[in-house]
């Protein structure tokens, strides 16, 4: 059955008419950013906020390009109950000294972006600057991996989460999950100590599921990694539990207490975040860290192929009409952005592209069948490195330089976050069937290391102009540039 037939249809046309009604005075695009963690989300619209207010070079936008965008401004968000996201935090993080990346996406945020512009139209321009408004909708991607439970009861789901942490990848860290699953009798008395003790434990082996080292991604329930203030309640105090098909339980039985609160996780957690937000988005943005899945081997870049897939098939996508517009909104618009390409050499972007385009080709396929746009891009929203040369044993090579993170490795050296250093990362593979099926460099290790922000001090700008990055303008212009013309 349809996600789409989950939510409340009367209501939801109602609120979309009142929406497209509003959209008359001044149009709006609601664009929803999202990815799963550490993919960049925060770093992506603080840098898009901060270029479009302060008129940073965007060349391949064409509204700035064209000298057309006039101003750009911050307003009051329309969703009074939806926590405003922390532009002014996360910018002075980035801008701070020492400067540091902005905490991660932990729940969903909301910014209201204004946009003034001269258009294209020759009649339109006597008329005056027009206006649009960017309700910019910051999500977790874990929590879009939660929208196929609403198709699935809790004994499907407990049947596949078990038998995804006996594979192989995953044996190791669902070790101690299991251990504590092997002394639950589904059939025995309800129990809250054992009820929390196993919900711990599947957490656990989330978490580590989760972890740089197997940087796994199908990982749902999205709100046991990110709970924000659910937090110890009854609808995130469940894990599955190890039956037969045939099994039939008692109802004050230990199964009855956690497929209660699993119906109630999908009742009162999934569907309001679908219908609330999520039906309600116009253009789409997912940031996808492609370069943590390669350092995590074949079962990661395996794992991310499947999450991808989910997370993209929830998307109610194509081009829209009168009706839909009114009725049953669409993405018309999808960018999926290969995050963190300033850790490569730019000979290697167009490489990266095509790995996330096959991560996705099937996904994608079905959304341009159904009239959507979509762009794969290689993209990093604040450039952290520069690029430069090296030479080994005398061959030049393309480098890049920045100040590796405090703690990360390359072979048997650790850095401490103080210094610059020119790191050679390596070629990705011209086929990007190489790279889904355990590639590695020519010395069998991955160097993608993570980088602390530039110094706004020592850029040519001198602190507060936006920072150097890599297609932010191709992003912009794929998902709004149309609505400026």
């Amino acid at each position: 059955m349809p996600i789409s037939t989950y939510t409340h249809a009367a209501g939801d046309a109602v609120r979309n008419v009142g929406d497209f009604a509003s959209g008359l005075v001044t149009p709006t695009i609601r664009l929803g950013v999202t990815g799963l963690a550490r993919s960049g989300k925060t770093v992506f619209i603080t840098a898009l906020v901060h270029n479009l207010i302060a008129s940073g070079r965007l060349p391949f936008f064409d509204a700035a390009a064209e000298g057309r965008l006039l101003r750009a401004y911050l307003e009051p968000q329309p969703d009074e109950i939806v926590p405003r996201f922390e532009y002014e935090k996360h910018l002075a993080d980035l801008t701070g000294n020492p400067p540091t990346w902005p905490d991660s996406t932990r729940r969903i945020s909301q910014l209201r972006l204004t946009l003034e512009y001269a258009s294209t139209r020759f009649w339109k321009r006597q008329l005056g600057r027009e206006r649009l408004h960017i309700d910019i909708v910051d999500y977790p991607g874990e929590w879009l991996l939660d929208l196929p439970l609403l198709q699935r009861d809790y004994a499907s789901w407990s049947r596949e989460a078990i038998a995804q942490s006996r594979e192989a990848d995953r044996k190791a860290i669902s070790k101690d999950w299991h251990q504590a699953l092997s002394t639950a009798d589904p059939n025995a008395p309800s129990d809250e100590a054992l009820a929390a003790k196993l919900s711990d434990a599947f957490n656990g082996y989330l978490r580590a599921a989760r972890s740089d080292q197997y940087a796994l991604s199908t990982l749902p329930p999205g709100r046991f990694l990110m709970p924000g203030d659910l937090e110890g309640s009854p609808a995130l105090t469940f894990a599955p539990l190890d039956a037969k098909d045939e099994d039939s339980f008692a109802r004050g039985s230990l199964w009855a207490l956690m497929e209660r609160r699993y119906e109630a996780y999908k009742t009162y957690v999934v569907r309001p975040f679908f219908r609330d937000h999520f039906a309600r988005l116009d253009r789409q943005i997912v940031l996808v860290d492609v370069l943590a899945a390669l350092n995590g081997g074949p079962a990661a870049v395996t794992d991310l192929e499947r999450a991808m897939t989910e997370i993209l098939e929830c998307y109610r996508t194509g081009a829209n009409s009168l009706w839909s517009s009114l009725f049953s909104p669409r993405i018309d618009r999808i960018v999926l952005a290969a995050t963190k390409a300033d850790h490569l050499h730019h000979e290697s972007h167009d490489r990266l592209e095509a790995i996330l385009s096959l991560l996705t080709d099937k996904a994608l396929e079905r959304a341009r069948y159904r009239g959507a746009e979509v762009k794969v891009l290689a993209l990093a929203a604040v450039r952290a490195t520069r690029e430069g040369q090296a030479k080994r044993n005398g061959e030049t090579l393309p480098c890049i330089v920045g100040y590796p993170l405090a703690g990360e490795k390359i072979g048997t050296r650790t850095f401490d976050g103080n210094e610059p250093f020119a790191i050679f990362p390596g070629d990705l593979p011209e086929d990007p069937k190489k790279a889904l099926s355990g590639w590695k460099t020519e010395d069998g290790t991955m160097r993608f290391v993570r980088f602390r922000p530039p110094d706004p001090q020592a850029l040519p700008s001198g602190g507060f102009a936006p920072f150097p990055n890599i297609r932010l303008d191709r992003a912009i212009q794929a998902l709004i540039g149309d609505r400026l013309a």
